[in-house]
């Protein structure tokens, strides 16, 4: 019969090392992490912005969860953490997860990092997080960086009010379309891009959106940082130039607070003009956003004229 494992909380080992990181060759205590899931944010970039809170927590934890043990153990090897480390991304969640509930139950600790940043901004851990709360586990958030707030910061941008939006569709009807529907919020907007796309995202954004003020942050905290603000639509025009490896976040100013809702006559003559050159569904997008119309609105006067237009056409 197979012995049971013992209990994550069983008492340490008195002859083993203590628990503890390193800062410039000074070596620090870290004491055990209390019993619960510890969300830790890590650097975005620059190892160094680490916090001491942070260390001292992955240092004291039985188990750290990360999307990337190879990227994750740079970090506990930069600070000379002894960690356990154990994958956990959306690929394993699902098998992940269990294990990592079963660890609390036996009182342990749990760290979840993700490869840069604050876990959970578009990364895996709210469904990990629900079902802690739901156990009635003990969560504490480790507050640090953030590439969204670190854009924010540094775009010159309204921060007031803003709206994270992630990353847009991969297709260019759908990233269009969501475009469209992001332009009406009376907010700062944040995306992320990859960098084979944002360059086309940018067009689109600029023909969407305007002349909207907006700024591209790339490679944020890290050695080749490089931040360009300007208007939208000339972002788009040197974007043919743009280096476009590394990461990307992008910041949009809100609307202008005099945008005017169109007048019918008005709409009815940017419809036309879009039917002439696009689709439907493109002529509408573009409608939409320019015009502060209701897309249902907008897309059922764009069905009217392009049936006229259809009928002109056909009485020449």
């Amino acid at each position: 019969m197979r012995a049971k494992p013992a209990p994550i909380n069983t008492p340490e080992d008195p002859d083993a090392a203590p628990r503890g990181f390193s800062i410039d060759a000074h070596r620090l205590p870290a004491p055990k992490a209390a019993p619960g899931l510890h969300l830790v944010a890590t650097p975005i970039g620059n190892l160094g912005d680490i916090t001491l809170r942070a260390l001292q927590t992955l240092a004291g934890v039985d188990v750290i969860a990360c999307e990337d043990t190879r990227i994750t153990r740079r970090l506990t090897e930069r600070y000379d953490i002894a960690a356990t480390l154990r994958q956990y991304h959306e690929h394993n969640a699902e098998a992940a997860r269990p294990k990592i509930l079963e660890a609390l139950a036996q009182g342990g600790s749990v760290a979840l990092v993700s490869d840069a940043g604050t876990p959970l901004i578009s990364d895996p851990g709210f469904k990990l997080v629900r079902e802690v709360c739901a156990a009635g586990h003990a969560v504490y958030a480790l507050p640090g960086p953030s590439s969204v707030l670190a854009a924010l910061s540094v775009a010159a941008l309204p921060t007031d009010r803003f709206f994270f939006e992630g990353f847009l569709p991969a297709k260019s009807a759908a990233r269009r379309s969501r475009i469209a529907e992001l332009a009406h919020i009376d907010a700062t907007l944040v995306m992320f891009e990859s960098g084979n796309r944002v360059q086309d995202t940018l067009a689109e954004l600029a023909e969407i959106m305007g002349t909207r003020e907006a700024a591209i942050c790339r490679e944020l905290t890290k050695l080749h940082e490089e931040i360009s603000r300007a208007a939208l639509h000339e972002l788009a025009r040197d974007a043919a130039t743009l280096e476009t490896r590394g990461e990307f976040v992008l910041v949009i100013a809100p609307p202008a607070p005099d945008a005017e809702v169109l007048t019918s006559n008005a709409l009815d003559d940017l419809l036309r003009e879009q039917l002439a050159a696009n689709s439907v569904k493109d002529a509408v997008a573009h409608a939409v956003a320019l015009s502060g119309r209701p897309r249902r609105e907008v897309y059922a006067r764009a069905l009217e004229l392009a049936k006229d237009q259809r009928g002109g056409d056909g009485e020449g």
